[in-house]
């Protein structure tokens, strides 16, 4: 792992898809798992949580959860698996992206005859919703391309 940071930024090398699977983490001790990482653990985000995940063939969470204040987002790049959504069961796979609101139950598991690992990103949010085009930016047409 190598970080390169500054007060307002940072740069945390979580490694390659194939490398996901041996990290072993969780948000404590008693949640912890292989192929989990709590990457907002590892820097010094504040609005937004971000986890790097990796499920083997077969491999299912284990247990439902639901959050009442925050927002997930699943970002599917790998492998074949499925997630229940409450009551539905939806199948996920390279390019799913999966939006779960507040007090929805979810849960989800690898196929076992995937073709490899099922691995995603899970991006967290809570807090005041997002305007439709972001309305706190600026350009700076005068400063020059670093490249």
């Amino acid at each position: 792992m190598s970080e390169v940071a500054s007060p307002d930024w940072e740069v945390l090398e979580i490694g390659a898809l194939d490398e996901w699977r041996a990290h072993h983490g969780g948000f404590d001790a008693a949640r912890s798992r292989d192929g989990r990482r709590i990457v907002d653990h590892e820097l010094a985000a504040q609005y937004i949580g971000l986890s790097a995940n990796a499920l083997v063939p077969g491999e299912e969470a284990g247990y439902w959860h639901t959050h009442s204040r925050i927002e997930e987002l699943y970002v599917f790049l790998s492998g074949r698996g499925q997630m229940a959504l409450d009551d539905e069961v939806v199948e996920v796979g390279p390019g799913s992206v999966v939006r779960v609101g507040q007090n929805v139950l979810r849960t989800w598991r690898a196929l076992p005859d995937s073709d490899g690992e099922l691995r995603w990103l899970c991006i967290r949010g809570g807090g005041e919703p997002l305007p439709e085009f972001p309305d706190d930016s600026r350009r700076d047409p005068d400063r020059p391309m670093p490249w």
